[in-house]
């Protein structure tokens, strides 16, 4: 297993964003995406970092923009190695986990569809039968398939959680024109990408999208379809009413929903056997995807 990278900095570069996985760097005319090997859990980021987790990352969002690019465009440049060293440095760190991407203007939504009753969305229909102002059928239980996939938005929070929000709500925010135009975009990527995923042994029961804007024209951009911003779980074990097991970091959610740790940070040391399955479980979703 490679050693895992946290910190990512590039001598002579600005770095003008410093998420919870990815560091984003000024390239002028463009932006140099680099995913770290950070895993976040409840909004905090862990101590550890998890092996090939930036890779993994970055693979699976190029992998997703160039399947997707006729249902919308995306802002993906290129993420050869060759190309991105003559722009910054032959830093070999980046390698396999950076990627050029076009400048836009990122919108303020965050465009979540669920296709299976599951985490936020399955505890508020145990409270009101609805999720996000949609009215859902009685007698689902926790991992039922939903009638139709569902879009459902949350606000982009810098510090802290994000908030579940309704369309209408989503409406005023961005303008609705604009709002019909994003629901439309990540509902037909997720139901393009979970025809394909099933066929693949991977059911998506839920992901996250961003968009932005060049000029007029709405992009699909930051992540697409990863571990990180899905739920992927195997569909020959798939069983309705309960939890069900993941390539993604719901298994580390559920580790640490067995400490007494209060979900504030710091985060707590992570055993060797955790990480060392994490990272197995993002490998092992990106080859049955993608390979």
């Amino acid at each position: 297993m490679t050693q895992a990278i946290s910190n990512i900095e590039i001598p002579g570069l600005k770095k003008i964003r410093s998420g919870k996985v990815r560091e984003i760097f000024d390239l002028g005319d463009a932006l140099l995406f680099v995913a770290s090997d950070r895993i976040s859990a409840f909004d905090v980021i862990m101590p550890n970092p998890i092996p090939e987790k930036g890779r993994v990352l970055t693979a699976f969002s190029e992998f997703w923009f160039g399947k997707t690019k006729q249902i919308v465009a995306n802002h993906f440049l290129t993420s050869d190695f060759a190309s991105i060293a003559k722009r910054a440095g032959n830093v070999e760190a980046l390698r396999g986990r950076a990627m050029i991407v076009k400048k836009c203007q990122p919108l303020p939504v965050e465009c979540v569809v669920r296709g299976y009753l599951a985490g936020s969305g399955w505890k508020e229909y145990r409270q009101s039968q609805t999720i996000c102002g949609h009215k859902l059928p009685a007698g689902l239980v926790e991992s039922s398939e939903l009638p139709e996939p569902i879009f459902t938005p949350s606000t982009k929070a810098e510090v802290g959680h994000d908030e579940n929000i309704s369309f209408a709500r989503s409406a005023e925010i961005l303008g609705q024109p604009l709002a019909d135009k994003v629901r439309g975009y990540a509902l037909a990527l997720y139901k393009f990408a979970r025809d394909y995923a099933r066929q693949r042994g991977i059911i998506i029961a839920d992901t996250k999208f961003e968009f932005g804007l060049t000029g007029d024209q709405v992009i699909l951009i930051d992540e697409a379809l990863t571990p990180d911003s899905s739920r992927f779980w195997p569909a020959a074990s798939y069983k309705p009413g309960g939890p069900q097991p993941s390539f993604d970091k719901q298994f580390l959610r559920d580790y640490l929903e067995t400490l007494t740790w209060d979900k504030t940070p710091p985060g707590p040391q992570l055993p060797a056997e955790i990480v060392a399955k994490t990272s197995a479980k993002y490998v092992e979703a990106l080859k049955r995807l993608t390979t």
